[in-house]
This record gives C-alpha cells, sequence and structure tokens, in this order.
C-alpha cells in the first residue's frame, strides 16, 4: 500500500459543484457517494446531499471532500489550502491549472519567480478554498 497525503474539504452543500469544477480543472476519475446511496430518505440530511467524494488525477492527486452536517454552519477559514507541486519539467502543466483556478477565482499572489528561486502563485477559487501553486527550480535555497 502507497501512502499518500490529501486534503479533505467539507462544503455547505454543493460539494459535488465544487469536486466537478476541480475534475474539470485537474481531469481524473470523481467517485461520488449520496447520503440517498446509503438509504438516506431526508429531509435532514437529503438524499442528493455528498456523503463522500473522491478524486484520482492522473497524477495521482487525491481529493476528498463531502457535505457538512445539516445542522452545523461551514465556516472557511484561513487554516488550510491544497498545494500543487511540480518541477521545471512540468511547468506547462502546473501553469495551466494555475491560469483555469485564475480564471474562475481570486488572484491572491501572481504566479511569479520568488525569492526562494521557485515560481509560486496562490488562487482562491469560486468557493472559497485557497490553492498553492509552486514549480521548483530544481536549485537548492542560496544556491
Amino acid at each position: 500500500m502507497t501512502t499518500h497525503m490529501n486534503t479533505y474539504l467539507v462544503f455547505g452543500g454543493n460539494t459535488r459543484e465544487a469536486m466537478e469544477f476541480y475534475r474539470s480543472v485537474l481531469g481524473g476519475r470523481l467517485d461520488v457517494m449520496t447520503f440517498g446511496d446509503m438509504g438516506e430518505t431526508g429531509p435532514v440530511p437529503p438524499p442528493e446531499g455528498v456523503m463522500h467524494s473522491f478524486l484520482l488525477t492522473e497524477q495521482g492527486f487525491r481529493l476528498m471532500a463531502s457535505d457538512g452536517p445539516p445542522a452545523e454552519e461551514i465556516v472557511h477559514g484561513n487554516d488550510f489550502a491544497v498545494a500543487l507541486n511540480g518541477d521545471v519539467e512540468d511547468e506547462a502543466l502546473v501553469r495551466g491549472w494555475y491560469d483555469a483556478f485564475a480564471a474562475a477565482g481570486t488572484v491572491d499572489v501572481p504566479l511569479e519567480k520568488q525569492m526562494w528561486g521557485d515560481w509560486f502563485g496562490q488562487v482562491t477559487d469560486p468557493f472559497g478554498i485557497a490553492w498553492m501553486f509552486n514549480i521548483s527550480s530544481g536549485q537548492e535555497p542560496g544556491a
């Protein structure tokens, strides 16, 4: 078994829309399980609500998400982000992702060469999630 690190996101009822957007940008296969699939008939939680979703991309990125508990308000904070990293060989791919997120969201940090030598940018997507993009220069810091 291979160990992976991924992000699990919780949304206030629009998980399917968010995960379909991420799939449209990153590609891959999206599996969605609703509360109805598990026998829930609603109204709380609603049968069409997302109990669990999983996106697996060709690059091996794994993103999971669900609709939050119906009685709880979901509050987005600045305590997490999703990071997409690549080497100089992956520059076109990472830039393509950045451009797609930037077109739909808000650019927090333009994708530019940084003091540590890498290219870095950050975008907040239409769902309030911060995405960091880093293209490694291949050089050690200070080199």
